[in-house]
């Protein structure tokens, strides 16, 4: 699947099938990490409104850094997982769960179905990049 049918895919998995946005992000990235989805809700289940409802780290966010640490396994997934951070900042304008649904500024708001979007977009593109700079 093509990065915008696994965001659309992962979108329906949140708004149709009970997934919150960590959940829904590592379902539809699945097939890149080598485990089942059950085992990826179960793993990803407290990830839910920024980190167990702190309203921190982006669930979705998290989402696609736990799918390129499971994909790339050891050395270059902190930087991979950085790349990551900052495509979806660039798309979301944040990465804060609070700051994008804006409760601490207006100004930058971003729906979480458009965030489990992004993080879907952000893995795609920086692994994409990785895949052709590794061959």
């Amino acid at each position: 699947m093509d990065a915008e049918s696994l965001a659309e895919y992962a979108v329906d998995l949140k708004q149709n099938h009970g997934h919150n946005c960590c959940q829904a992000v590592t379902a539809a990235l699945a097939s890149e990490t080598g485990l089942d989805a059950e085992t990826l809700n179960k793993l990803a289940s407290g990830f839910a409104i920024g980190m167990g409802n702190m309203e921190a780290t982006c669930g979705s966010l998290i989402g696609a850094v736990m799918a390129a640490g499971m994909k790339v396994q050891g050395q270059g997934t902190v930087r991979l997982s950085k790349q990551i951070s900052e495509k979806f900042n660039a798309l979301s304008g944040a990465t804060i769960c609070k700051t994008l649904k804006g409760k601490t500024d207006p100004a930058v708001f971003c729906p979480c179905d458009e965030c489990v979007r992004n993080a879907v977009r952000a893995y795609c593109s920086v692994m994409e990049h990785h895949e052709k700079t590794r061959s």
